[in-house]
């Protein structure tokens, strides 16, 4: 994946691509996306890949005129406009996910494709999402990964979780991605998305791993009911970052909607 620059009207953007085939975009969850990203890797198999990185991840600098999910869900569509990009497919994952669903919903006839990978987005009372900003780094993994063992070494690149080296990184790095993504998530991930799927007139298929700890399986087929014709894939042994842990698996889901 190579990364380059486009401009918006808010910002410059700093955004991966590579691939051949037809446009997609993927909008990255809160943890951020990279070059190396496995899922990316996959779909660059299949598709002409475009990941921008949110406002205060990567190269991308932070952008105080983005306040709410609308500034949002109007910038991911700044964004396909500046890219020259049409009718794309919209990839999102997690708090990605979201941003992507909303775009979905407020310009239905601008996006006939749609994959939503463990979105954040909806809330029921009964099973509440867990509170990321509340969690220290080593309670991260139990709720990100179906093996969470495996999963600390994928965060910490084999460092332990303790570790000055990994510590001092993963602090400034979430101060300054979380500062972001709070104005969406907190304090709960909802911003009255469930009003207004039944906007979305994109086929769309729903990508959740059965171990999701962190926004638990059952939004799964909430998701699936508020949108006409949705499809449902669950993952056996993924958890919510599913996009890690079974790529493979996910790139196949996105790739039947296509």
């Amino acid at each position: 994946m190579e990364t380059k620059t486009v401009e918006t009207r808010h910002a410059p953007i700093k955004y991966l691509e590579g691939g051949s085939g037809e446009p997609l975009v993927f909008f990255h969850g809160a943890g951020g996306v990279t070059a190396d990203d496995p899922l990316l890797k996959e779909l660059s198999g299949r598709f002409h890949v475009y990941a921008p990185f949110l406002p205060g991840y990567g190269e991308t600098e932070e952008c105080g005129t983005l306040r709410d999910m609308l500034d949002f869900a109007l910038h991911g569509w700044d964004v396909v406009e500046a890219l020259k990009l049409k009718n794309p497919i919209l990839v999102g994952h997690s708090m990605g996910g979201m941003i992507a669903a909303e775009m979905a919903a407020l310009a239905p006839n601008d996006v006939s494709r749609l994959a939503l990978i463990c979105p954040a987005g909806l809330w029921l009372e009964e099973h509440p999402i867990v509170d990321i900003f509340s969690l220290l780094p080593f309670e991260m993994p139990k709720y990100l990964f179906h093996d969470p063992e495996a999963g600390a070494k994928l965060m910490t690149a084999g460092l332990k979780m303790d570790d000055p080296a990994f510590l001092q990184t993963y602090l400034v790095r979430n101060a300054r991605q979380l500062g972001m993504a709070g104005k969406l998530l907190f304090p709960i991930p909802e911003r009255g998305l469930a009003e207004r799927l039944y906007r979305v007139k994109a086929k769309t298929v729903i990508v959740w791993g059965e171990s999701d700890k962190l926004i638990p399986p059952v939004y799964g087929p909430a998701f699936q009911e508020k949108i006409a014709g949705a499809k449902l894939v669950k993952v056996p042994e993924a958890g919510h970052m599913i996009i890690a842990e079974k790529p493979s698996e996910v790139a196949r889901a996105v790739e039947a909607v296509a």
